[in-house]
This record gives structure tokens, C-alpha cells and sequence, in this order.
């Protein structure tokens, strides 16, 4: 079994945890293969116990067969590495080295058990949907897709932007706000969450349609089929806005025309068993804990 190994900084507070990772990979004879950059931060506080490789990017990917791709850090860490993933598909073990998160829901503290249940094959792969972005004008360069949401913004403290809103050709309305969402039911319990948005649990299907801070107190999220193509027109009386897929962003303007569909590829997620969305969310949220008590 080959796996690489992915994160974008070591803090002190993580070197343990670290070690343990690389410890546990040597005991369940697994070949570890690290992204340079970490590399290159971790060699000097890391005892390896057997010979590491070095993972250069997607190309790495496109050439050799990769297990697992194990991430170290948040969910942020997670859309970092999908840059390198891609289409290859490789599965995304995700260990939280902060607070729970909803995709990267591995504990520190059970690193060892679960490189053990994963070499023993106690495990799921769940599917998550993504989407693409299209423009008449190219931005994004390959990365044009994301796994949590697409969104459209104002820049710095201009007034708000109007964001006319088309589903399959079929105008569905004009958004006065500083922004608008499509978040797939993964990207659910992200931004959109947090701008008053559903929670979509993540085989549904969906898309969701959240304004940031509208106008029109009616207006409200919508979910719609994720069979759909939802174009955009915006305009504003700044010259330039804000367009981002995940954590990247690129300047936009009017004369942009953007679509957002289905992207053609899913992302794979390890889930440990025992350890799926439900539990997750109901922790991540503190559902069912009565305060009262605490």
C-alpha cells in the first residue's frame, strides 16, 4: 500500500502527532510518500523509521498508483489537496489536527487506529459531489471546479452588486445583495450555513442558492436539482468583483459570463466506520446536548 502524505505547515503543538502518523505508517508497512514542501518543513523534526518518497504534485498522480492521500490539518487542508487530486480520484483520508471538522473528521489521538482500520479494510468511501465553473472569459486556469461552493462578491466596502440569476436558461431573479452561493450539499455547512443556508447532508443531490446579505428580506436560499446549469450576470457600480471556487479567488468584471453545473468528477472521502456525516454533524453542532447541564 502507497500513500501520500499532505499538509501545508507544521506547527510545533502538531510535531507529536506527526510522528505518530509516520510511526504508525512504518508499523502497518505502509509506504509513505511526502508532498516536498512538507517535506522540506518536517525533515528536521521527524524521526523517520523507513525511507520515505517525495510527491510533487498531480503529475505524481497521473504516473503512479496512490492508495490514499492523507491529509494533516482541517477541511481547508482537504480543498488544498484536491489541486493535486483532481480526476485521479484518490481517496482523501482526512486527520484533524484542530477542531473537528465536517470533512477532515479523523482525531488526532486515533491516528494509530486508524491507519489500522484502514489497512484492514474498515472503512467506507463516500462520494461527493463538486461543481465546474464556466466563463466566457478563462479564470481559474485547470481548477475550475470545487467541492464546497461558488461564489460572487463584492469587492472591499463598494455598495452591494445586482447578480441576475438564470436556472437552464430561465430567469429565476436578480439578487440585490453583497453576494450570492452555490454551495454543493457538501459546501452546505460552510459559508451558506452561515448566511442563513439549509444543511444538505451530502448524497442529496443538490445545489444550493444562498444570497449574502440581500436587499429583500424575502429573498431566501432555494436547493435545486444539481442537474442544473445556473448562469450569472452581474453588475454593480464598482469596475471589478470578487469570484472564488473553494479558498482560490479571481477578479471578475461585467463583461464575464459565468455558469455553474455539475463537475464531471466526484471527490473520495474516507469515513472511518462509526464515524459518518449524522455523528459528525451532531458534534460539530453540539446537537442533542442540553446546556442546561453544562
Amino acid at each position: 500500500m502507497q500513500v501520500v502524505v499532505y499538509s501545508k505547515i507544521l506547527k510545533e503543538e502538531d510535531i507529536p502527532f506527526v510522528q505518530a502518523l509516520f510511526d504508525g505508517l512504518q508499523e502497518e508497512n505502509i509506504q509513505a510518500h511526502v508532498f516536498r514542501p512538507y517535506l522540506e518543513q518536517i525533515k528536521d523534526h521527524i524521526h523517520f523509521r523507513a525511507e520515505v518518497g517525495c510527491f510533487e504534485g498531480y503529475m505524481d498522480i497521473k504516473k503512479q498508483k496512490y492508495d490514499f492521500f492523507v491529509t494533516m490539518g482541517g477541511d481547508g487542508t482537504i480543498l488544498a489537496a484536491l489541486a493535486h487530486v483532481r480526476d485521479a480520484q484518490v481517496p482523501i483520508l482526512g486527520i484533524n489536527l484542530g477542531r473537528l471538522g465536517f470533512l477532515a473528521s479523523i482525531e488526532k489521538k486515533r491516528i494509530r487506529e486508524a491507519l489500522n482500520l484502514v489497512k484492514r479494510g474498515m472503512y467506507e468511501i463516500e462520494e461527493r459531489g463538486m461543481l465546474y465553473l464556466e466563463s466566457n472569459i478563462p479564470i481559474f486556469g485547470e481548477l475550475r471546479f470545487a467541492l464546497n461552493d461558488c461564489t460572487l462578491l463584492k469587492r472591499d466596502t463598494s455598495s452591494m452588486i445586482t447578480i441576475h440569476t438564470y436556472i437552464n436558461g430561465s430567469y429565476l431573479n436578480s439578487y440585490w445583495a453583497d453576494g450570492i452561493i452555490v454551495a454543493t450539499p457538501t459546501g452546505s455547512t460552510g459559508y451558506s450555513l452561515s448566511c442563513g443556508g439549509p444543511v444538505v447532508f451530502p448524497d442529496s443531490g443538490n445545489f444550493v442558492i444562498t444570497p449574502v446579505a440581500p436587499h429583500n428580506l424575502n429573498v431566501r436560499p432555494i436547493v435545486i436539482s444539481d442537474d442544473s446549469v445556473i448562469s450569472f450576470q452581474i453588475e454593480g457600480r464598482a469596475e471589478n468583483f470578487l469570484c472564488t471556487l473553494d479558498s482560490r479567488f479571481e477578479p471578475i468584471t461585467s463583461e464575464h459570463q459565468l455558469a455553474v453545473r455539475k463537475n464531471d468528477f466526484n471527490m473520495k472521502l474516507v469515513q472511518l466506520q462509526g464515524i459518518g456525516f449524522m455523528e459528525t454533524l451532531r458534534s460539530k453542532l453540539t446537537w442533542g446536548i442540553d446546556s442546561r447541564n453544562h
